[in-house]
């Protein structure tokens, strides 16, 4: 009997050409797409966002010519919880969060993880560029960066668990975009063309402060900016609008270029400073998953991610208690934001990860 896969399509190119190489290597697949929201509920249009009924109906599409049954799973209220609610506590807190990693942990690879057992599955398939292997010494699952370094996805995958690892294939880890979208042309797949998704799925032309405000029905009012030495610059049009970084959009008219350097929550305040203010070695991380050790039991060197984007830094990392780490980088980096994802590189190997919670 063969192993059954159940394969996560969104729609696009690359979850298809996913179960296009899963049915190739002999697996039962099945192909799902999850509902995550009406789009009407968070006040985007139907077309829009990789939720869309275009995008169900490209899966549906493509499951079809591959001869695969095709379901919609419901996961709306789970992905209100634990990806929707998340994202907008963080940012009344004063942090930038990584809904997409959210949506990997609690949707992606925990809900339908587990509906794919309850359904006799033996593995779940994403589209996902990065690399999953068995290191033969340890017996631990290892996750690593994709072959396509360009498309490398392995960051917004650090939370994902042993158990989940063994049971998870990423078949277009060892192939480059380009060999994905060669694929699906010569199989004459309906989404062989299609763009990838950029912005978050839930939140229009990348408004997230309108969205925030819309779905809280609360008003965030404006307030000050201030320098470093709490001096006033100027009034702010609401504090979730600005992130850690930020020179372009603050309206004030000023000799030299000012950054937000901090958000003082409790006291409405935008910090403003020089570039230069901006740069940190130290940071501490909490909320943490471990992939290639099970432990950290003394300073490691590494390479660090504090961003998406960011090419990874050379730094030492301390695991300070069951649920935290500390990380000194070599060299002072730019921007650390609280609430944003830190990943830990040994080589191409992740070594685990968890969420910024301070900066030194």
């Amino acid at each position: 009997m063969n192993k059954k896969a159940l394969i996560a399509m969104s729609g696009g190119v690359d979850s298809s050409v996913a179960a296009y190489l899963m049915k190739e290597a002999g697996y039962d697949c099945t192909g799902v797409t999850m509902k995550l929201f009406q789009n009407e509920d968070v006040g985007i249009s139907r077309d829009h966002s990789c939720c869309s009924l275009d995008d169900v109906e490209d899966a549906r599409n493509v499951a079809f010519h591959l001869g695969i049954p095709f379901h919609v799973f419901n996961f709306s209220e789970r992905f209100e919880e634990c990806v929707i609610r998340r994202f907008v506590d963080a940012y009344e807190n004063g942090m930038t969060p990584n809904p997409c990693i959210d949506c990997n942990r609690f949707l992606k690879f925990d809900k339908l993880y587990s509906r794919a057992k309850e359904l006799g599955c033996d593995t779940i398939v994403t589209g996902h560029y990065a690399q999953i292997e068995q290191d033969p010494q340890t017996g631990r699952f290892l996750l690593k960066k994709s072959v396509d370094d360009s498309k490398d996805q392995s960051y917004v995958l650090y939370t994902l668990t042993q158990d989940q690892l063994a049971h998870t294939m990423f078949p277009l880890g060892s192939m480059t975009k380009i060999e994905t979208r060669e694929i699906a042309e010569a199989q004459g797949f309906i989404n062989a063309r299609k763009h990838d998704s950029q912005d978050i799925c839930f939140v229009q032309d990348g408004s997230y402060a309108d969205f925030i405000e819309s779905y809280t029905g609360r008003v965030f009012p404006e307030g000050d900016f201030v320098d470093q030495e709490g001096n006033t610059m100027g009034r702010h049009k609401g504090i979730i609008r600005y992130t850690i970084g930020q020179r372009k959009g603050l309206g004030l008219s000023v000799p030299e270029p000012v950054y937000v350097c901090r958000l003082d929550m409790d006291n409405n305040q935008v910090i403003l400073g020089k570039n230069e203010d901006l740069f940190s070695r130290t940071l501490t991380a909490n909320d943490i998953n471990l992939i290639s050790v099970s432990e950290i039991t003394e300073p490691m060197r590494v390479k660090a991610k504090v961003r998406y984007r960011q090419k990874e830094q050379w730094a030492t990392v301390t695991q300070t208690g069951e649920d935290s780490l500390r990380v000194d980088f070599d060299e002072p980096q730019r921007a650390i934001t609280k609430g944003q994802a830190l990943v830990l590189y040994d080589g191409d190997t992740v070594v685990g990860g968890g969420t910024i919670n301070s900066v030194l």
